[in-house]
């Protein structure tokens, strides 16, 4: 499969599909800051400064994004357009739960490889517990709920069968398994991230493996132990 960038989504016009000047104005906007956040980071970058570079009244900038942070939650909504658009593919063909996930974290992989550099800066704003950019935080709510409907999207088209309660909550737990593979992959300094491909790869197989064992009857108490567990942990947060 093509792999595509968010840049490419951002700025290319498909063939008889003019975007508006609202809609390019805009993504330029988000480029701009995106390359600004990378070279300066994201505390030092000035939505002033991001209208100048872009060309464009700061007045106009603010009509698009009131603030950095609506900049970064555009980029998180932006990237899972990009995971939508270029899994559809594989969720088409692939029926096999291991060869869902397997395609749909590759492609994400793939998606999110030109900005890794970009994604380390924002880790370190990111990981704050108070931040809005944080991806457990309120104001992400938009996107994590995106993202995990994705992830339902890819059991839902399985072969492989589970109960009810689990079934209810493996999209949550694998958008969490995900995230997990996403924190590995902004520490991984190996060349184009190949660690990161083969923690990904091997633990695919892992957790397929541990939804079907957690599946048979005789788990059933175990798992609903967990899951309760899991309940209550939300609860609390709420």
């Amino acid at each position: 499969m093509r792999k595509k960038t968010l840049h490419r989504k951002a700025l290319t016009i498909e063939s008889g599909e003019a975007a508006s000047k609202g809609e390019q104005t805009r993504s330029l906007i988000l480029e701009t800051a995106l390359e600004m956040f990378g070279e300066r980071g994201y505390e030092e970058t000035t939505m002033r400064a991001i209208a100048e570079k872009a060309g464009i009244a700061q007045g106009a900038t603010y009509y698009h994004f009131r603030s950095k942070e609506h900049l970064i939650q555009a980029y998180y909504e932006r990237m899972h357009e990009l995971h939508q658009e270029s899994c559809a593919e594989v969720l088409k063909k692939e029926r096999t739960l291991k060869g869902r996930l397997f395609g749909v974290m590759s492609q994400i992989l793939d998606n999110m490889e030109p900005y890794h550099q970009f994604a380390g800066i924002l880790f370190k704003t990111a990981a704050d517990p108070q931040s809005p950019l944080n991806p457990f935080s309120p104001e992400s709510e938009p996107a994590r709920r995106a993202s995990v409907e994705l992830f339902a999207e890819v059991l839902k088209g399985a072969r492989t069968k589970m109960p009810p309660d689990l079934e209810a909550e493996a999209p949550m737990l694998l958008w969490l398994y995900h995230m997990g593979i996403v924190l590995f992959w902004i520490h991984d300094s190996s060349p184009k991230q190949r660690r990161t491909r083969r923690l990904m790869e091997r633990t695919v197989e892992i957790v397929v493996r541990l939804i079907q064992l957690v599946s048979l009857p005789p788990m059933s108490p175990l798992r609903k132990s967990v899951l309760r567990l899991l309940t209550d942990l939300r609860e609390e947060a709420s």
